[in-house]
Parts: structure tokens; C-alpha cells; sequence
């Protein structure tokens, strides 16, 4: 985890973090951010699906700071932070079909896209989820990628932090 910030602060007399940084190119996070809140506020897939994969996300790519934040429409759609401690490998013991397909394609996704879907999994994911709501997965899970990679790479972790619920993006 990278906890040194590798741009410094755009803003003058500030500390070089998140929004400081990203301040570089302010047109390009300020749009990239208004589809973030689209896709959690007028997306058709339920907040604690979208959390699930977004949680996976940060498992298997370790953004420090994905891991502990968690969104309030998931809390208030019953996500419960027991729940999101097993997303981990296994996870297919624990949650139901619908969830666990989510979860298989996310990990397609961030792992080997050419690969995907297996007969299998293309099945199940026609069985529990809509053409449209597949594709909002899938660019949903390429949104979380994305803000993982940028946050590790720019050394925009945090050193340490507890787990924050923080209101859903565009809320």
C-alpha cells in the first residue's frame, strides 16, 4: 500500500490528498465523478449488489482505501460489514446465487476479461440479472478498477484507517 503521495498538492498551502491532487485535471474528476454518482443513484442493479462487487474489487486489488470505505445505500439495503468480511476467496459458500454470479463476473472482470463468461456463468448471470443490468455490472466493476488503480498509483492511500460509511456517491 502506497501511503506517500507521488503529485503534489494542486491546491496552494494544502496537503497533497485526493482532491488536491486530482485538482491537476479538474474537469476530468469532476466528470469521471458525476458518472460515479449516476451509476449509484440511477443504475437499475440494487446499492448492496453494486457494494459487493465494489468490495470485492478492493479485496483483490488491496486499495486501502476501497477496503474500509463503505457506501450508505448498501448499510441501508441490509449490507452488513460481516457480510463484506467474506468477501474473500469462498465467497460462493456464503452468499446466494444471485449475489455470488455478481461476484464471479467482477472477478472475471478484474482478473482475465477474455475469459469471460463461461457457459456456467453466463447461465447464471441470465438467470438472475437482465442484459442491461449485466453490462451496469460490468461498468460499474470498471469504474471501481479504475479509482483503485488511480488512488494506488498516485500514493493516495491512507496510512491508516478505520472503516467509514460515507453517503452513497451522488446521494
Amino acid at each position: 500500500m502506497s501511503t506517500q503521495p507521488r503529485l503534489p498538492s494542486a491546491v496552494p498551502d494544502q496537503a497533497p490528498e485526493f482532491a488536491t491532487v486530482l485538482a491537476h485535471a479538474p474537469v476530468i474528476p469532476e466528470t469521471f465523478f458525476d458518472l460515479y454518482g449516476e451509476f449509484w443513484q440511477r443504475g437499475i442493479v440494487d446499492q448492496r449488489t453494486k457494494e459487493i462487487c465494489r468490495m470485492r474489487n478492493a479485496r483483490v486489488t488491496d486499495c486501502g482505501f476501497c477496503k474500509r470505505v463503505r457506501f450508505g445505500g448498501a448499510r441501508a439495503a441490509g449490507l452488513t460489514e460481516e457480510e463484506v468480511a467474506t468477501i474473500e476467496d469462498g465467497y460462493a459458500q456464503r452468499f446466494g446465487a444471485r449475489e455470488t454470479a455478481a461476484l464471479q463476473l467482477t472477478d472475471h472482470i478484474i482478473g482475465m476479461p477474455r475469459d469471460i463468461p463461461s457457459e456456467d456463468l453466463r447461465r447464471e448471470l441470465q438467470e438472475h440479472f437482465s442484459d442491461p443490468e449485466i453490462v451496469e455490472i460490468a461498468l460499474g466493476v470498471g469504474l471501481f478498477m479504475a479509482l483503485a488503480k488511480v488512488l494506488i498509483t498516485l500514493g493516495l492511500e491512507p496510512q491508516d484507517m478505520p472503516v467509514t460509511v460515507l453517503p452513497t456517491p451522488g446521494s
